[in-house]
């Protein structure tokens, strides 16, 4: 099958899946690195928050999260990546529209992830979300980069929310979104 042919399946991953996903993380530049052991734990206890996209079984893209504890309704996007090689057009956007529509229909109310004012690519697929969603976007620093070390950026809070529980979802349409980035924005 060719590249451009391909279709990936997202699937919940299991603890065999670890240490795939720890070599994808290793090689996708940016992001933080864990060790396998922490990705197996992972899909061990928050299997059910996470995903895996897998072309012909090859795993090209992993999504983590979790529902938070003091906040149940939460469902927050701790890390993901895809593969550059596997030929698929929005495969992040998709992986991350799958997990926060798996959620929601469990529901979920508020989609969170923290990321970089830098990192564009990502603040674009949330704010798409949001804005498909009717929902409003807000921002705010979670973590100063102080707390984290060695060079490590802001990690700034982006919530989405509240969503609404008892409609479906429109089809997902993806556009560029050239809007700068702002302090808090409202979904259109």
């Amino acid at each position: 099958m060719g590249a451009a042919r391909a279709k990936a399946v997202f699937r919940t991953p299991t603890p065999e899946d670890g240490l795939k996903v720890w070599e994808l993380v290793e090689d996708t530049p940016g992001l933080d690195t864990n060790s396998p052991y922490a990705y197996v734990l992972w899909f061990r206890d928050f299997a059910d928050c996470s995903l895996v996209a897998t072309v012909d079984d090859e795993i090209v893209g992993f999504l983590t999260g979790y529902r938070r504890p003091e906040e149940p309704e939460t469902y927050f996007v701790w890390q993901t990546a895809v593969s550059p090689r596997h030929g698929i057009p929005f495969l992040g956007v998709k992986l991350f529209e799958e997990a926060a529509e798996r959620q929601r229909a469990r529901g979920a109310r508020f989609v969170e992830a923290s990321v970089s004012a830098e990192n564009r690519s990502i603040l674009m697929v949330l704010r798409q979300y949001a804005r498909r969603r009717g929902a409003e976007i807000t921002e705010q620093l979670l973590f100063p980069a102080e707390l984290l070390g060695d060079g490590h950026h802001d990690e700034i809070l982006q919530r989405i929310g509240p969503l609404a529980a008892d409609e479906p979802a429109p089809a997902p349409h993806v556009t560029t979104d050239t809007t700068p980035a702002s302090v808090k924005e409202t979904a259109a």
